[in-house]
């Protein structure tokens, strides 16, 4: 029995040039345990939605869909964490409304698209490697300053060799 076919998609903050290089400098500032898999500098983001496999004749309503409200805002990240689950992250210092209204904007467009929510608590935040139990967290740095003036959907491609691709952007 064949199944339709599916895509694999995720709504995020997706960084320009300036702010990808300025991630990846504190990826790289990091002291990577044996065994750590460190996020390539293409895949860095802050995730909003994760929608995982969705159909992909779906994929044109959810890039209309997806459109919602939006306010410029800045994003102002504090020092890096390592959580206890081995994810080595850098999180916003505080939670801006306009992050959180533009979370829940999309929560209900998803709602209104027929998918379901995550139903765990919203936590922002770039993810810089995972398996890095052990690792050496950096000392903090100055703060990191992301103005957000939009949003996108981004495909995630399976595999070792997949990337991420960007299949709408919104302002």
């Amino acid at each position: 029995m064949n199944s339709a076919p599916t895509t694999r998609l995720f709504v995020a903050l997706w960084p320009d040039p300036a702010v990808r290089h300025a991630l990846r400098e504190r990826r790289d500032a990091w002291d990577w345990p044996r065994g750590a898999s460190p996020v390539h500098p293409d895949k860095l983001h802050v995730t909003l939605h994760f929608l995982g496999g969705v159909p992909t004749e779906r994929v044109p309503d959810l890039r209309r869909g997806l459109a919602v409200p939006f306010s410029p805002f800045e994003l102002t990240f504090g020092p890096p964490k390592l959580w206890h689950n081995g994810i080595a992250v850098l999180e916003p210092a505080s939670e801006p409304p306009e992050l959180l209204d533009l979370h829940a904007h999309l929560s209900a467009a998803l709602v209104a698209l027929g998918l379901q929510p995550e139903a765990r608590k919203y936590r922002p935040h770039v993810t810089f490697a995972r398996r890095a139990n052990g690792a050496v967290v950096p000392p903090e740095a100055e703060p990191l300053v992301w103005k957000i003036d939009g949003y996108a959907l981004v495909e995630s491609k399976p595999g070792n060799g997949g990337g991420y691709t960007v299949l709408e952007t919104y302002s």
